[in-house]
C-alpha cells in the first residue's frame, strides 16, 4: 500500500473494507453489522482529510444531524434567507448560519459530496457528471433533476457557517462548499462534468469521532423530510432517549402549529423508518416518542 495520505492508499484501503454489493434486503441490515469493517479504518485521518468509511455508509458531524441546519420543512414552503441565525439544536454545540435555508434535499447532496471528497484532500476539486451524481443519490436523471441538483449546489455554495463545539476549542467559519462550477462561461452551456470544492476546515468537525455513520440504502429509501431528519438524529445516538414531540418540532424546524397534525407527521415518518429497516419498533407515550433500533 502507498504511504498514508496518498489518494491511491486511501482508495485501496476503502476498497479493502467495502461491503459486498447490495441485495434487496441489504437496506434492512443494521449498521452494527458493518462496524467491524468500520473499526479497521477508524482513525485513518490526516489533518486535511476526512476519515474513511465503507462505500455503503455516509457520514456527518453529530451536530449537523441534531440541529436545524438541514431542516425538515415541507418542500412547498418558501425558503427563508437567514442572516447570522443561531439554529436550534438538541444537545451541545452551536451553529450560526447565513444563507438560504437548507433542507433535506440539500443534506442528500452534501452527504454525497462528502463521500466523494473522503478519498482525497479537502480543498481539491471533486468532479462528477450530473447523471452519475443523480444516480448516486437516488434521483432519476433528467433535465429537471439536473436543475434541482444545481440549485442545491448553488445554495450550499452561497452559505456561511459558524460552528462551535467543545472539541474544536474555537469557532470554525466556513462555507458548505466554497466553490462550484457547472457552466462554460464562454458559451453559457453546461459543462459535461461539474466541479466542486469542499472546505478544508471541515476536517476539524470530524476529529475525535464526533460523527455519525448513516446507512445510505436506508436513507435513499426514505422520503426526504422528517423521515430523513429523524434517521440522522436517531442514528447519532447509540441508545436514543425518549424525545418530546415539541423537541422534534423545534430541532427539525417544523412550522406545524396543531399538535394533532404534528403527531400525524411524526407517526408517518416513524412508519417509514420501520419500513426501511432502521427501527424495530416505536411508540408515543403522551407527548414523547420512544424507539427501538434494529
Amino acid at each position: 500500500m502507498r504511504p498514508a495520505g496518498s489518494h491511491f492508499g486511501r482508495h485501496q484501503m476503502r476498497a479493502e473494507v467495502s461491503v459486498t454489493s447490495w441485495t434487496p434486503t441489504a437496506m434492512h441490515k443494521p449498521i452494527k453489522l458493518y462496524l467491524k469493517r468500520i473499526q479497521q479504518i477508524r482513525g485513518y485521518q490526516r489533518g486535511d482529510q476526512l476519515p474513511l468509511w465503507p462505500e455503503e455508509i455516509r457520514c456527518a458531524p453529530n451536530e449537523f444531524l441534531r440541529s436545524a441546519l438541514f431542516n425538515a420543512r415541507n418542500r412547498n414552503q418558501k425558503r427563508r434567507y437567514l442572516r447570522q441565525e443561531t439554529l436550534s439544536i438538541i444537545g451541545k454545540g452551536r451553529i450560526t448560519y447565513t444563507g438560504e435555508e437548507l433542507r433535506q434535499d440539500d443534506a442528500t447532496i452534501w452527504l454525497q459530496l462528502i463521500q466523494m471528497a473522503s478519498d482525497t484532500t479537502l480543498g481539491a476539486v471533486v468532479e462528477f457528471t450530473p447523471y452519475s451524481f443523480c444516480k448516486a443519490v437516488g434521483w432519476t436523471p433528467s433535465g429537471e433533476t439536473y436543475a434541482h441538483l444545481r440549485k442545491c449546489l448553488t445554495r450550499l455554495q452561497a452559505s456561511a457557517l459558524a460552528f462551535y463545539a467543545e472539541r474544536t476549542k474555537h469557532t470554525i467559519s466556513l462555507s458548505m462548499i466554497p466553490a462550484f462550477c457547472w457552466q462554460d462561461e464562454s458559451t453559457g452551456k453546461p459543462l459535461p462534468r461539474y466541479r466542486v470544492k469542499l472546505a478544508p476546515e471541515l476536517a476539524a468537525l470530524f476529529h475525535g469521532q464526533h460523527f455519525t455513520y448513516l446507512h445510505w440504502a436506508q436513507r435513499r429509501q426514505l422520503p426526504e423530510g422528517l423521515a430523513t431528519w429523524l434517521h440522522g438524529y436517531l442514528a447519532s445516538h447509540q441508545q436514543p432517549r425518549p424525545l418530546a414531540l415539541k423537541e422534534i418540532q423545534r430541532a427539525a424546524d417544523l412550522t406545524i402549529s396543531r399538535s394533532d397534525n404534528l403527531r400525524r407527521v411524526v407517526i408517518k415518518a416513524l412508519k417509514a423508518l420501520v419500513d426501511a429497516g432502521f427501527l424495530g419498533s416505536w411508540q408515543i407515550n403522551g407527548n414523547h416518542v420512544a424507539v427501538v433500533r434494529r
